[in-house]
Formats: C-alpha cells, sequence, structure tokens
C-alpha cells in the first residue's frame, strides 16, 4: 500500500533499490531530449591562448602601449597567457567549425573539445568581424560528428528552441526556452549587429559560438552573449540563414568582401520634406545619387527615392544602411523597401563586388583628397578638392593621413576599410602628419 502511494505521488516513479526509475521511459524522451541526443555531439568548447607581452608600466594588452614599447624599448620575455572560452558546432564532414568572431579574435592558437571528450587543435579559416562568425577547421583526420546547418525564414515567434554551449566554462550545457523576436538590431562599443533572433533560453559568456536549435534539433542560430551584462531572460543568435552565406565566403576566401550597391544617401531633413511632400510619417534616409551601372540603378532606384527599410531592417539614417550593407555578401539579392510619389515600393537590388578604383574614388568624393601610399606608414595626400571640407580645414598636398575614425591607416586594407566606413556619414576624425608635426582633425565630409 506505502509503496503503491509512493509511486503515485511520484508522478509514476518507481523506487528500485534506492535509486528513482521511470516507469515509461518514453514519457521522459521529449523532442528536447532527442535534439540533444542528435544535435549534441557535433557541439564544441572552445579554448583560445594568447601571449601578452609584459611592459615596464603594466599596461600589456593596450594597442597603444604595446606599440610604445616595442618601438622604443628592448623586447622583454615573459609576459602572460589571456585565455577565453567559447562554443562552436561542427557543420560539415570536413570538420568545420562554426563559431562567433570574438570567440577566437587574436588567438595564437585554439583547441577545441569534443562532448565525448575527444581534443583537437583547431586553426581559423576565416573571421567577418561585421556578422561576428568565424569558421575554424579541427586539425585531425578522425571522423568527427556534425550537424547540417538548417533553415531560419520561417522561425515562428514564440515556438520552443535549445541552446547548448559553455557557459561560464560549464561544459555541454543546455538550456531551453522561446523565440521572444525576430530582426532585433544590437550595438555593441564597436559596431551595430542587424536581425538577430532574441530568445530567452539563457545565453551566457562561454555560450558564444553554440548552436540554437528548434524543437526538432535543426541547427537555426549561432549564439552569441553581446548584450550588456546579458539582461535575464534575453539572449541573442544569429540566424543561419545569414550564418550559411558567411560560411560560404569564408570557407572560399578567407574572408567576406565588402559589397556594392552604387547608392549615397542623405539625412532627410524638415527642409528636404516640405519641397519634396515627404509626410511626416515616412521615416528613412533619402536617395541623392544613384551610378550608372550599378546593382541599385538596375533594381530601379532612383535619385529622390527614401529608403524606408533594407533587408527588414529600419533606416531611420543614412549610417544605417550602411550598417545593414556591410553585413551583406556578394551575389545575394537584398529586400529594398523606397517610398516614391506617395506609395512604398519593394526593389531587389543583387550586392555586387567592389568596383576597382572605387575606394580611391569615393576618397576624392567624401574627404576631398587624392592619396598615395607612403612607405613609411600612413598615405601621401596628392590633392586637395578646392570645395572639400579637407580644403575648409587646411590639409594640403604632402601632408600625410595617418587614421581615420580611429584606424591605423598602415596598408591599402586599412585604407579601403576606413574610407567605406565613412559612408553615410557626415564627419570624420582623422589625424594628419605634417612635418614633425601630428593634427587631429575633425573633417567635413561630402
Amino acid at each position: 500500500m506505502k509503496s503503491s502511494l509512493a509511486a503515485l505521488l511520484l508522478g509514476g516513479i518507481a523506487l528500485v533499490a534506492g535509486h528513482a526509475r521511470a516507469a515509461d521511459p518514453f514519457l521522459r524522451r521529449t523532442p528536447t531530449v532527442r535534439a540533444v541526443e542528435s544535435a549534441g555531439p557535433a557541439v564544441v568548447n572552445i579554448t583560445t591562448a594568447r601571449m601578452v607581452q609584459a611592459s615596464p608600466f603594466g599596461r600589456a594588452g593596450d594597442p597603444f602601449f604595446d606599440n610604445f614599447f616595442k618601438r622604443f624599448f628592448e623586447p622583454r620575455t615573459g609576459g602572460r597567457k589571456v585565455q577565453n572560452l567559447g562554443s562552436g558546432v561542427l557543420i560539415d564532414a570536413d570538420r568545420h567549425i562554426l563559431t562567433n568572431a570574438h570567440v577566437v579574435e587574436r588567438a595564437d592558437t585554439i583547441r577545441v573539445k569534443l562532448a565525448d571528450g575527444r581534443e583537437f587543435d583547431a586553426t581559423a579559416v576565416g573571421t567577418s568581424p561585421n556578422n561576428d562568425l568565424a569558421v575554424l577547421r579541427v586539425e585531425t583526420r578522425e571522423v568527427l560528428p556534425w550537424i547540417a546547418p538548417g533553415r531560419s525564414d520561417d522561425i515562428l515567434v514564440g515556438e520552443p528552441v535549445i541552446a547548448i554551449g559553455n557557459p561560464f566554462g560549464l561544459s555541454n550545457t543546455v538550456t531551453t526556452g522561446v523565440i521572444s523576436a525576430v530582426d532585433r538590431s544590437i550595438r555593441t562599443d564597436q559596431r551595430v549587429f542587424h536581425g538577430f533572433l532574441q530568445t530567452d533560453a539563457s545565453i551566457n559568456p562561454g555560450n558564444s559560438g553554440g548552436p540554437l536549435l528548434n524543437a526538432e534539433g535543426h541547427l537555426i542560430g549561432i549564439n552569441t552573449a553581446i548584450y550588456g551584462g546579458n539582461a535575464e531572460g534575453i539572449g541573442f543568435a544569429i540566424p543561419i540563414d545569414v550564418a550559411r552565406r558567411i560560411v560560404l565566403e569564408l570557407i572560399a576566401h578567407g574572408e567576406v568582401a565588402p559589397v556594392w550597391m552604387g547608392v549615397e544617401l542623405q539625412a532627410l531633413h524638415p527642409e528636404l520634406r516640405q519641397v519634396m511632400a515627404i509626410p511626416d510619417e515616412v521615416t528613412g534616409a533619402l536617395v541623392n545619387h544613384v551610378d550608372r551601372k550599378s546593382p541599385a540603378r538596375k533594381a530601379g532606384l532612383e535619385r529622390g527615392d527614401v529608403v524606408v527599410r533594407f533587408e527588414g531592417q529600419a533606416i531611420p539614417d543614412p549610417p544605417a544602411f550602411y550598417e545593414v550593407l556591410n553585413q551583406v555578401t556578394q551575389g545575394h539579392k537584398t529586400r529594398l523597401a523606397v517610398w516614391r510619389s506617395g506609395k512604398e515600393r519593394t526593389l531587389r537590388p543583387v550586392a555586387a563586388a567592389l568596383p576597382s578604383g572605387l575606394v580611391e574614388e569615393l576618397a576624392e568624393r567624401l574627404m576631398g583628397l587624392r592619396l598615395e601610399a607612403n612607405p613609411r606608414g600612413g598615405f601621401v595626400v596628392q590633392s586637395v578638392r578646392k570645395d572639400s571640407g579637407a580644403a575648409q580645414t587646411g590639409l594640403q598636398p604632402g601632408d600625410v593621413l595617418l587614421s581615420v575614425n580611429g584606424r591605423a591607416l598602415r596598408d591599402e586594407e586599412a585604407l579601403r576599410t576606413s574610407v567605406l566606413g565613412l559612408r553615410g556619414r557626415n564627419r570624420a576624425l582623422v589625424v594628419v602628419r605634417r612635418g614633425r608635426g601630428r593634427y587631429h582633425l575633425n573633417l567635413p565630409l561630402g
């Protein structure tokens, strides 16, 4: 009688030899359990390490002080090892791992551990900081478990999801929740990310790069713990449809090349609204130039259109448009919603590779400068356009441009990234060398 009552009170759990055992194990093998059993073996814990050299004043790790002491002091032995923990997921039979870029940023060594206890070294195939994604490759010929990317275009708000990862170093941790929202924009100290999934499944430091699964065990997102302190009940993931495009670029080229749309935008000021009869309820950025033979022109974009959404994201100002564009890959057929002649239209421009000479053209158009690489660092000003902000500021041929908006111009790649980052902006903070002096200038653009 007592044993029957105990079984009833425990909801069908019988006590055998002091241990709890389910009377019907099939009741416990829920979709969550099956999803974890299926995908869990493909989840890896990632440990990265990098050596930070010590400086005489204890500022190791600060790029400014590191460069200073490298130039003026003898090399020092020793230093300290900085480790970082994260997660990742094996996505193909070629032993590629998908994770977050910030997990492996500046890593000297990368070590991965599988759920079955096996450990291997890994190398970075490529990273995309603009999308916070990276692809690694495990250095082994052993057969490893993997899970194919699913799809995220049919995600439903409210559907159950499962996160697996390494939060706070606690390996192979499973958390569950639901999709709280889609198309979230998240701002960090360095950039803005768009199109994220929001979930209430617990995602903490160490979860970064781990998989987000749906109830069927399909890989629908890559978790990222970047929200300020991760408020309770708020986590984010990169949709797998976005990640898939990035993965193809990284495996093929090692990077995601910046793309071109051939459009310039300006803020929609009240005076423009009045002149162009644009209603107050229309929020967006005004198209003031469309390049000939550009993807934007081919898709039907016209000067005077107002871009209101790009890839599903609201565009309140020109910088927002270029933030989204930075996350687009070459050949992607984008969705562009514009307001024209009293109604909204949808255009589908295809993002293209940057044309040859575009960076030089933009530098001249936006900054008013023609530049040439300087063997001793930076870029020498060859000429200054008379009606430009550079001319107003007093720049002259022979000056050397050293940095733009905090980015040192060490090579052509740094110049390209810096110039492309000026699109949609009104001003740039630049450092210029003239003779023995260095000057910080607030340069008007356009």
